[in-house]
Protein backbone atom coordinates (compact mmCIF):
# COMPACT_ATOMS: atom_id res chain seq x y z
CA UNK A 1 0.00 0.00 0.00
CA UNK A 2 3.18 2.38 1.24
CA UNK A 3 4.92 1.61 -2.34
CA UNK A 4 1.27 2.49 -4.37
CA UNK A 5 0.92 5.80 -2.42
CA UNK A 6 4.85 6.66 -3.22
CA UNK A 7 4.44 5.86 -6.79
CA UNK A 8 1.08 7.76 -6.81
CA UNK A 9 2.82 10.65 -5.17
CA UNK A 10 5.39 10.57 -8.13
CA UNK A 11 3.11 10.44 -11.13
CA UNK A 12 1.26 13.67 -9.44
CA UNK A 13 4.87 15.43 -8.81
CA UNK A 14 5.60 14.51 -12.83
CA UNK A 15 2.37 15.56 -13.80
CA UNK A 16 2.56 19.06 -12.27
CA UNK A 17 6.28 19.24 -13.55
CA UNK A 18 4.83 18.57 -16.84
CA UNK A 19 2.14 21.10 -16.80
CA UNK A 20 5.03 23.72 -15.85
CA UNK A 21 5.89 23.53 -19.14
CA UNK A 22 8.90 21.79 -19.08
CA UNK A 23 10.99 18.98 -16.61
CA UNK A 24 12.50 20.38 -13.33
CA UNK A 25 16.01 19.38 -14.82
CA UNK A 26 15.26 22.31 -17.33
CA UNK A 27 14.27 25.01 -15.12
CA UNK A 28 17.67 24.98 -13.33
CA UNK A 29 20.22 25.07 -16.27
CA UNK A 30 23.88 26.78 -16.06
CA UNK A 31 26.95 26.45 -17.90
CA UNK A 32 29.17 23.28 -16.40
CA UNK A 33 31.99 23.82 -19.00
CA UNK A 34 33.54 26.64 -20.27
CA UNK A 35 31.67 29.37 -22.16
CA UNK A 36 33.13 31.14 -25.39
CA UNK A 37 31.95 34.41 -26.56
CA UNK A 38 32.41 34.62 -29.84
CA UNK A 39 33.92 38.22 -32.03
CA UNK A 40 33.09 38.53 -35.31
CA UNK A 41 35.78 40.97 -35.75
CA UNK A 42 39.50 41.10 -35.40
CA UNK A 43 41.04 41.93 -31.73
CA UNK A 44 40.99 45.95 -31.30
CA UNK A 45 37.16 46.54 -32.57
CA UNK A 46 34.56 48.04 -30.50
CA UNK A 47 33.01 44.48 -30.83
CA UNK A 48 35.90 43.03 -29.13
CA UNK A 49 36.19 45.31 -26.60
CA UNK A 50 32.24 44.90 -25.81
CA UNK A 51 32.85 41.39 -25.48
CA UNK A 52 35.91 42.20 -23.28
CA UNK A 53 34.05 44.06 -20.71
CA UNK A 54 31.23 41.27 -20.45
CA UNK A 55 33.63 39.26 -20.44
CA UNK A 56 35.30 40.64 -17.16
CA UNK A 57 32.15 41.83 -15.43
CA UNK A 58 30.45 38.07 -15.53
CA UNK A 59 33.61 36.73 -14.09
CA UNK A 60 34.15 39.41 -11.78
CA UNK A 61 30.74 39.31 -10.53
CA UNK A 62 30.64 35.84 -10.59
CA UNK A 63 27.22 35.43 -12.90
CA UNK A 64 28.70 32.44 -14.63
CA UNK A 65 30.99 29.99 -12.24
CA UNK A 66 33.14 28.53 -15.06
CA UNK A 67 35.51 29.97 -17.48
CA UNK A 68 35.30 32.61 -20.05
CA UNK A 69 37.04 32.66 -23.36
CA UNK A 70 37.11 35.06 -26.15
CA UNK A 71 37.04 33.80 -29.87
CA UNK A 72 37.85 36.42 -32.08
CA UNK A 73 36.51 34.71 -35.49
CA UNK A 74 36.62 37.91 -38.31
CA UNK A 75 35.95 37.65 -42.03
CA UNK A 76 32.97 37.50 -44.31
CA UNK A 77 30.94 40.59 -42.38
CA UNK A 78 30.41 37.96 -39.74
CA UNK A 79 29.45 35.23 -41.70
CA UNK A 80 32.37 33.02 -40.25
CA UNK A 81 31.54 33.95 -36.54
CA UNK A 82 27.93 33.17 -36.97
CA UNK A 83 28.35 30.11 -39.27
CA UNK A 84 30.75 28.81 -36.28
CA UNK A 85 28.38 29.37 -33.90
CA UNK A 86 25.32 27.54 -35.93
CA UNK A 87 27.76 24.39 -36.01
CA UNK A 88 27.25 24.19 -32.04
CA UNK A 89 22.82 24.01 -32.10
CA UNK A 90 21.07 23.72 -28.38
CA UNK A 91 24.27 24.65 -26.70
CA UNK A 92 24.06 27.53 -24.36
CA UNK A 93 27.79 27.36 -23.46
CA UNK A 94 28.10 29.55 -26.71
CA UNK A 95 27.37 33.58 -27.29
CA UNK A 96 28.37 35.93 -29.83
CA UNK A 97 28.56 39.93 -29.97
CA UNK A 98 26.07 41.24 -32.28
CA UNK A 99 25.16 44.34 -33.92
CA UNK A 100 23.34 46.16 -36.56
CA UNK A 101 25.75 44.49 -39.07
CA UNK A 102 23.99 41.19 -38.39
CA UNK A 103 20.47 42.97 -40.55
CA UNK A 104 22.50 44.81 -42.64
CA UNK A 105 25.05 42.66 -43.97
CA UNK A 106 22.26 39.65 -44.78
CA UNK A 107 20.08 42.56 -45.93
CA UNK A 108 22.52 43.96 -49.06
CA UNK A 109 23.39 40.05 -49.55
CA UNK A 110 27.02 40.10 -48.08
CA UNK A 111 26.12 37.23 -45.71
CA UNK A 112 23.46 34.44 -45.52
CA UNK A 113 22.79 34.40 -42.46
CA UNK A 114 20.86 36.86 -40.48
CA UNK A 115 18.62 36.77 -36.49
CA UNK A 116 16.15 34.09 -37.70
CA UNK A 117 19.04 31.74 -38.18
CA UNK A 118 20.59 32.31 -34.50
CA UNK A 119 18.98 32.95 -30.95
CA UNK A 120 18.52 36.26 -30.46
CA UNK A 121 19.61 37.16 -26.45
CA UNK A 122 19.89 40.40 -25.89
CA UNK A 123 20.57 43.95 -26.87
CA UNK A 124 22.60 45.84 -24.25
CA UNK A 125 22.85 49.44 -25.29
CA UNK A 126 22.66 51.69 -28.21
CA UNK A 127 25.84 53.88 -29.47
CA UNK A 128 26.27 56.92 -31.86
CA UNK A 129 28.86 56.64 -35.09
CA UNK A 130 31.24 59.02 -35.56
CA UNK A 131 33.64 60.30 -38.53
CA UNK A 132 37.24 60.82 -37.48
CA UNK A 133 40.29 62.10 -39.68
CA UNK A 134 43.67 61.92 -38.52
CA UNK A 135 44.83 64.61 -36.42
CA UNK A 136 46.53 66.54 -38.89
CA UNK A 137 44.17 65.95 -41.44
CA UNK A 138 43.40 68.86 -43.81
CA UNK A 139 39.80 68.05 -43.74
CA UNK A 140 38.78 70.88 -40.94
CA UNK A 141 35.10 70.35 -40.54
CA UNK A 142 32.27 67.49 -42.23
CA UNK A 143 30.45 70.33 -43.75
CA UNK A 144 34.17 70.99 -45.83
CA UNK A 145 33.94 67.35 -46.66
CA UNK A 146 30.41 66.78 -48.01
CA UNK A 147 31.32 70.20 -50.24
CA UNK A 148 34.20 68.84 -51.26
CA UNK A 149 32.82 65.35 -52.36
CA UNK A 150 29.62 66.92 -53.64
CA UNK A 151 32.17 68.41 -55.82
CA UNK A 152 33.81 65.35 -56.73
CA UNK A 153 32.59 62.21 -54.80
CA UNK A 154 36.23 60.35 -55.63
CA UNK A 155 37.83 62.97 -53.55
CA UNK A 156 38.14 61.48 -50.02
CA UNK A 157 38.31 57.66 -49.35
CA UNK A 158 36.09 55.86 -46.47
CA UNK A 159 37.49 52.78 -44.20
CA UNK A 160 34.40 51.02 -43.55
CA UNK A 161 34.00 48.32 -41.11
CA UNK A 162 33.24 45.48 -41.63
CA UNK A 163 30.44 45.83 -44.31
CA UNK A 164 28.68 47.77 -46.73
CA UNK A 165 25.10 49.73 -45.40
CA UNK A 166 26.22 48.77 -42.10
CA UNK A 167 25.80 51.09 -39.15
CA UNK A 168 29.18 51.86 -39.38
CA UNK A 169 29.12 52.96 -42.94
CA UNK A 170 25.42 54.61 -42.82
CA UNK A 171 27.39 56.90 -40.20
CA UNK A 172 28.83 58.89 -43.56
CA UNK A 173 26.57 57.32 -46.47
CA UNK A 174 23.58 59.40 -45.09
CA UNK A 175 24.70 62.73 -44.71
CA UNK A 176 26.73 61.70 -48.16
CA UNK A 177 23.26 61.12 -49.74
CA UNK A 178 21.80 64.48 -47.89
CA UNK A 179 24.67 66.48 -49.75
CA UNK A 180 23.44 65.02 -52.81
CA UNK A 181 26.37 63.10 -53.50
CA UNK A 182 26.29 59.87 -55.67
CA UNK A 183 27.16 56.77 -53.38
CA UNK A 184 28.09 54.96 -56.19
CA UNK A 185 31.18 56.61 -56.93
CA UNK A 186 32.73 56.85 -53.37
CA UNK A 187 35.59 55.03 -52.50
CA UNK A 188 34.82 52.56 -49.36
CA UNK A 189 37.59 49.83 -48.98
CA UNK A 190 35.96 47.69 -46.19
CA UNK A 191 38.26 46.77 -43.18
CA UNK A 192 38.04 42.84 -40.90
CA UNK A 193 37.35 45.32 -37.74
CA UNK A 194 37.26 49.22 -36.64
CA UNK A 195 40.85 49.26 -34.98
CA UNK A 196 42.33 47.95 -38.47
CA UNK A 197 40.64 50.84 -40.31
CA UNK A 198 41.95 52.84 -37.77
CA UNK A 199 45.39 51.73 -38.70
CA UNK A 200 44.91 52.42 -42.07
CA UNK A 201 43.50 56.02 -41.49
CA UNK A 202 46.51 56.14 -39.27
CA UNK A 203 48.98 55.31 -42.09
CA UNK A 204 47.67 57.30 -44.36
CA UNK A 205 46.30 54.77 -47.13
CA UNK A 206 42.16 55.79 -46.07
CA UNK A 207 41.23 59.81 -45.52
CA UNK A 208 38.55 59.06 -42.97
CA UNK A 209 37.28 56.32 -40.81
CA UNK A 210 32.92 56.48 -40.05
CA UNK A 211 32.80 54.30 -36.57
CA UNK A 212 31.30 54.36 -33.02
CA UNK A 213 32.06 56.34 -30.44
CA UNK A 214 33.01 53.77 -28.33
CA UNK A 215 35.75 52.62 -30.77
CA UNK A 216 37.04 56.26 -31.18
CA UNK A 217 37.05 57.18 -27.69
CA UNK A 218 41.06 56.03 -26.90
CA UNK A 219 42.25 57.38 -30.11
CA UNK A 220 40.95 60.76 -29.11
CA UNK A 221 42.38 60.63 -25.94
CA UNK A 222 45.42 59.54 -27.52
CA UNK A 223 45.29 62.67 -29.98
CA UNK A 224 45.39 60.34 -33.37
CA UNK A 225 42.40 61.01 -34.85
CA UNK A 226 40.25 63.99 -34.58
CA UNK A 227 35.99 63.56 -35.00
CA UNK A 228 34.76 66.09 -37.67
CA UNK A 229 30.84 64.93 -37.04
CA UNK A 230 28.61 62.63 -34.72
CA UNK A 231 25.58 60.98 -36.17
CA UNK A 232 23.47 61.77 -33.24
CA UNK A 233 20.42 63.88 -32.84
CA UNK A 234 22.55 66.01 -30.13
CA UNK A 235 25.86 66.62 -28.93
CA UNK A 236 27.56 64.52 -26.81
CA UNK A 237 29.05 64.59 -23.39
CA UNK A 238 32.97 64.33 -22.23
CA UNK A 239 35.72 64.12 -25.13
CA UNK A 240 33.20 64.18 -27.96
CA UNK A 241 31.56 67.55 -26.54
CA UNK A 242 33.49 69.52 -28.93
CA UNK A 243 32.39 67.73 -31.84
CA UNK A 244 29.01 68.92 -33.83
CA UNK A 245 26.72 66.74 -35.16
CA UNK A 246 25.93 65.93 -38.70
CA UNK A 247 22.29 68.03 -38.11
CA UNK A 248 24.68 70.63 -37.25
CA UNK A 249 26.25 70.92 -39.83
CA UNK A 250 23.32 71.13 -42.79
CA UNK A 251 23.25 67.18 -43.13
CA UNK A 252 20.01 65.15 -41.85
CA UNK A 253 21.71 62.32 -40.66
CA UNK A 254 20.93 60.25 -37.39
CA UNK A 255 22.39 57.11 -36.79
CA UNK A 256 23.28 54.44 -34.08
CA UNK A 257 24.13 51.08 -33.26
CA UNK A 258 22.83 48.47 -30.94
CA UNK A 259 25.27 45.85 -29.57
CA UNK A 260 23.71 42.67 -27.98
CA UNK A 261 24.05 38.44 -28.28
CA UNK A 262 22.83 35.92 -29.84
CA UNK A 263 23.20 32.26 -29.31
CA UNK A 264 23.54 28.81 -31.50
CA UNK A 265 19.90 28.29 -32.99
CA UNK A 266 17.80 25.83 -31.11
CA UNK A 267 18.17 27.44 -26.97
CA UNK A 268 16.03 25.86 -25.12
CA UNK A 269 13.02 27.90 -22.76
CA UNK A 270 15.89 26.90 -19.94
CA UNK A 271 18.95 28.28 -21.83
CA UNK A 272 17.49 31.48 -22.75
CA UNK A 273 16.13 32.45 -19.26
CA UNK A 274 20.15 31.92 -17.45
CA UNK A 275 21.37 34.42 -20.00
CA UNK A 276 18.18 36.29 -19.30
CA UNK A 277 19.35 36.64 -15.44
CA UNK A 278 23.37 36.61 -16.18
CA UNK A 279 22.80 39.18 -18.53
CA UNK A 280 19.94 41.56 -16.59
CA UNK A 281 22.70 41.39 -13.71
CA UNK A 282 25.81 42.54 -15.77
CA UNK A 283 23.31 45.96 -17.18
CA UNK A 284 22.64 46.81 -13.51
CA UNK A 285 26.39 46.08 -12.28
CA UNK A 286 28.02 49.37 -11.17
CA UNK A 287 31.12 48.60 -13.78
CA UNK A 288 28.74 48.53 -16.33
CA UNK A 289 27.11 51.82 -15.31
CA UNK A 290 30.41 53.72 -15.51
CA UNK A 291 31.29 51.87 -18.65
CA UNK A 292 27.72 53.57 -20.23
CA UNK A 293 28.86 56.51 -18.96
CA UNK A 294 32.03 57.00 -20.36
CA UNK A 295 31.12 55.52 -23.36
CA UNK A 296 28.15 58.32 -24.14
CA UNK A 297 26.18 54.40 -24.62
CA UNK A 298 22.35 54.40 -24.49
CA UNK A 299 21.19 51.58 -21.65
CA UNK A 300 18.97 49.80 -24.30
CA UNK A 301 18.65 46.58 -22.56
CA UNK A 302 16.29 43.86 -23.88
CA UNK A 303 15.92 40.30 -22.62
CA UNK A 304 15.71 37.56 -25.18
CA UNK A 305 12.32 37.74 -26.06
CA UNK A 306 12.30 41.11 -26.34
CA UNK A 307 15.00 41.50 -28.52
CA UNK A 308 13.92 38.73 -31.25
CA UNK A 309 11.08 40.69 -31.70
CA UNK A 310 12.97 43.98 -31.77
CA UNK A 311 15.12 42.92 -34.65
CA UNK A 312 12.06 41.49 -36.79
CA UNK A 313 10.89 45.07 -36.44
CA UNK A 314 14.61 46.59 -37.38
CA UNK A 315 15.03 44.52 -40.26
CA UNK A 316 12.21 45.63 -41.72
CA UNK A 317 13.11 49.25 -41.39
CA UNK A 318 16.62 48.60 -42.03
CA UNK A 319 15.95 47.27 -45.11
CA UNK A 320 13.15 50.03 -46.15
CA UNK A 321 16.32 52.30 -45.13
CA UNK A 322 19.25 50.58 -47.26
CA UNK A 323 16.87 50.10 -50.19
CA UNK A 324 16.91 53.98 -50.18
CA UNK A 325 20.74 54.52 -50.18
CA UNK A 326 20.84 51.59 -53.48
CA UNK A 327 22.41 49.14 -50.79
CA UNK A 328 20.09 46.29 -51.34
CA UNK A 329 21.52 42.90 -53.30
CA UNK A 330 18.72 42.73 -56.05
CA UNK A 331 17.07 38.98 -55.33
Amino acid sequence: MQQHQRSTTTLLAAAALLAAGFPAFAQNWQPDKNVEIVINTAPGSGQDATGRLIQKILQDRKLVNTSITINNKPGGGGAIAYTYLQAHPADGHFVSIASKSLLTNHISGRMPLTYSHLTPLAILFDEYIAVAVKADSPIKSGRELLDRMKKDPGTYSFGVATGLGNPNHQGVAMALKDAGVDLRKTKTPVFQSGGNAITALLGGHVDAVPGSVGLMRKYVEAGSVRLIAIASPKRLTGIFANTPTWKEQGANAIVSNWRGLVGPPNLTAAQAAFWDNALRQLTQSEAWKKELEENNWDNEYRNSAETRKYMEADYADLKAFLTELELVKAK
